[in-house]
């Protein structure tokens, strides 16, 4: 073998090469384009849930003798150039309560909601501050017992049933935990 067939080899093999990367570029833009559409699918079906529980999820609240007197759907706002968005905020003259809706929840969307939106709540809601923040969490399946865990962090636990589209799973005997001060 001589140095040209040798050189003739590697000119080949770096053809191969570059043959393969421009497919590995064409295949990462139909992955980019596919992920764009399942974030989008899924984004829409977020929002679909929240517009299921949002018409029977005050009524649940006013059955536990919260008057609630006001609703909202995807609440925002900004504090100090960050923003948080709560799925659903039930207000009535004593409380508001933070409802967060999940398509499958996690403990660690428990901890989230806790973290993001619970404790940090009067510094982006003002106008709350002299009333109590209770947190919520909805879902339609569930993982890694986080309804029990949601409960035991003083979460009010909603869920879908057949009759009032969403019920609220926790006893009578349940004292939510207050947040945000």
């Amino acid at each position: 073998m001589d140095m040209q067939e040798i050189e003739k080899g590697f000119q080949e093999i770096w053809k191969l090469f570059a043959e393969t990367d421009r497919r590995f570029k064409e295949t990462d833009k139909k992955f980019d384009k596919y992920f764009g559409k399942v974030k989008e699918l899924d984004r829409n079906w977020g929002k679909l849930v929240e517009s299921l529980i949002k018409p029977s999820v005050a009524e649940q609240f006013r059955k536990r003798g919260f008057p609630i007197t006001g609703s909202g759907q995807r609440v925002e706002k900004y504090y100090n150039g960050r923003l948080m968005e709560i799925d659903i905020l039930l207000t009535d003259g004593n409380s508001v309560i933070a409802v967060e809706v999940k398509t499958t929840l996690s403990v660690g969307d428990v901890e989230e909601h806790i973290e993001k939106h619970l404790k940090p709540f009067k510094l982006f809601f003002p106008e709350y501050r002299d009333r109590k923040v209770l947190g919520a969490v909805a879902y339609i399946h569930l993982e890694e017992n986080a309804d029990r865990y949601a409960y035991k962090k003083g979460l009010f636990v909603l869920t879908f049933t057949s009759g009032d589209a969403v019920k609220i799973r926790n006893d009578a005997g349940f004292v939510p935990a207050e947040w945000g001060d």
